[in-house]
């Protein structure tokens, strides 16, 4: 089984700064994309960052100057730090992977984790 644990989410003032977490688990035999997606009510959800084996980050617009992913291979893990942050940046923040287990390739979520940035 394969899990993906969201950690860091919280209430900030905007201009402020939230580090994100998220660690993959279970019989993963490698992992091809891990990133962040956010989901803000009403709203679809919308690519943040993310980050491919081997390939260059790829960010959102609206994020992008202000946020950085980083990820450990060794791991499992995907941060995203967030800052400056801004109102219209609250959202439920998921983890995702595109990863290779015992199971075969698929895509995986996290159950996300809530941010809300006041004004």
């Amino acid at each position: 089984q394969v899990q993906l644990v969201e950690s860091g989410g919280g209430l900030v003032q905007a201009g402020g700064s939230l580090r994100l977490s998220c660690v993959a688990s279970g019989s993963i035999s490698s992992i091809n994309v891990m990133g962040w997606y956010r989901q803000a009510p009403g709203k679809q959800r919308e690519l943040v960052a993310a980050v491919p084996s081997g390939g260059s980050t790829n960010y959102a617009d609206s994020v992008k100057g202000r946020s950085t992913i980083s990820r450990d291979n060794a791991k499992n893990t995907v941060d995203l730090q967030m800052n400056s942050l801004k109102p219209e940046d609250t959202a439920v923040y998921y983890c995702y992977a595109n990863l290779r287990s015992v199971y075969g390739t698929y895509n995986y979520w996290g159950q996300g984790t809530q941010v809300n940035v006041s004004s």
